[in-house]
């Protein structure tokens, strides 16, 4: 008897799986404006850590007989009054508005999100009192808040300055100097700034969480014993890092300008460090005679704006669960 001749079908591939994460970057991608704000964010990054380091000028050597130079081959930015290269001191400055930008927006993050997390997640009254005491904040102007921290604990014969030099004594050689005092201005301009800029984070965690707390995922973990933190942490919030994500992009230039707007009040990065805030007020002091001074670090942080809030609109896009697969 003869074999049967069996016919081998081939099963079609399966297609290849596909998730929130891939689809938001394949739908960023698309987004031209997006990606190539990303890529001068990075390139600005980049120069900001490398070119302190490797350029060819110090930007605090002073050379008092060249004085303020316009822009020229030996210095691609010009000089200022003292003949420090412009260029190394706006690379420079931009090293602490993006540690500024970041710094802060991640102390924010933080209180925000736990805040946000745990009010929502409790609800009731656990939720009502923590969301009037964001209410009560809000209603303090953030701005002047901010310089009235500055004011009242930023001062050398304060606290907090007290418990700073304790705190960096066994570093170094002598806390006491006086050029540590700029550095201990700009941590706590870190700590104002994150710790006040938490509310709307927390009013968009709060938001989410609700909305995701009786989903059958969460009640399948508390079925199983999960306590109330894992929940949180290791359940709520991953799913809802969408909004998180995007808002925390959009957070940084924000921070970024109110530092920048300190720093040409002069509450904030004070000399010998540098911001471009703190560049475009001596700039701006000078600009009728030396216009560069002010011209560059304003271009340097407006381009670093603009860049973050495309990119943020990028994300904010790729993320909307709302938005079908292409």
């Amino acid at each position: 008897m003869s074999e049967a001749t069996v016919d081998h079908v081939t099963a079609p591939e399966a297609e290849a799986g596909s998730s929130l994460w891939r689809d938001a970057w394949r739908r960023l991608k698309k987004n031209r404006a997006a990606v190539v704000s990303a890529v001068i964010l990075a390139v600005m990054i980049l120069g900001c850590i490398f070119v302190p380091v490797f350029g060819s000028h110090d930007y605090a050597t002073q050379d008092l007989a060249l004085g303020a130079t316009a822009p020229s081959g030996a210095h691609w930015m010009g000089t200022d009054p003292l003949g420090r290269d412009i260029m190394a001191r706006v690379f420079l400055g931009g090293r602490v508005s993006f540690a500024v930008g970041i710094i802060a927006t991640l102390v924010s993050f933080a209180i925000g999100v736990t805040w946000g997390g745990v009010a929502g997640y409790f609800g009731g009254r656990v939720d009502s009192v923590m969301m009037r005491a964001v209410d009560v904040l809000y209603t303090f102007p953030f701005l002047i808040l901010v310089i009235l921290l500055q004011v009242f604990f930023a001062n050398k014969d304060g606290a907090f300055h007290h418990l700073f030099q304790k705190a960096i004594g066994p570093f170094v050689t002598d806390a006491t100097d006086p050029s540590w005092f700029p550095v201990f201005q700009i941590n706590f301009v870190f700590a104002a700034l994150g710790g006040i800029s938490w509310l709307t984070m927390a009013r968009i965690v709060r938001g989410q969480v609700i909305a995701l707390r009786e989903q059958p995922f969460v009640e399948a973990a508390r079925s199983i014993g999960v306590g109330h933190t894992a929940i949180i942490f290791r359940h709520l919030l991953p799913n809802a890092l969408g909004p998180i994500i995007v808002y925390t992009t959009l957070t940084i230039p924000q921070i970024m300008l109110t530092e920048a707007f300190l720093s040409f009040l002069g509450m904030g990065t004070q000399e010998p460090l540098s911001s471009w805030g703190l560049l475009a007020s001596k700039g701006a002091e000078v600009m009728e005679l030396y216009p560069w001074m002010l011209v560059f670090p304003a271009v340097m942080l407006a381009l670093t704006l603009f860049c973050f809030n495309f990119l943020g609109d990028g994300l904010r896009d790729a993320l909307d669960p709302r938005i079908r697969k292409d």
